[in-house]
């Protein structure tokens, strides 16, 4: 399943919020340095979805705050 996600690195808080069935917005605590907001964001993703970091993968935007990301 292939998702859009907008990122919000450096929030006050860690959550998922879903638009709708394929949009979601991520805040992550993680400034957007040396991948570790792209990081916190899989583990975000990965906890909300119950599965594993692993299986959550970016497939776009990597350096953007509009990625698309890969679930499997």
């Amino acid at each position: 399943m292939k998702i859009n996600v907008k990122a919000k690195p450096g929030a006050r808080e860690e959550k998922v919020e879903k638009i709708d069935d394929s949009n979601y917005i991520v805040s992550v605590k993680e400034p957007p340095i040396k991948g570790k907001a792209n990081e916190a964001i899989r583990n975000a993703l990965a906890v909300y979805f119950k599965t594993g970091s692993s299986r959550v993968k970016i497939v776009s935007g990597y350096t953007s705050r509009n990625k698309v990301i890969e679930i499997i």
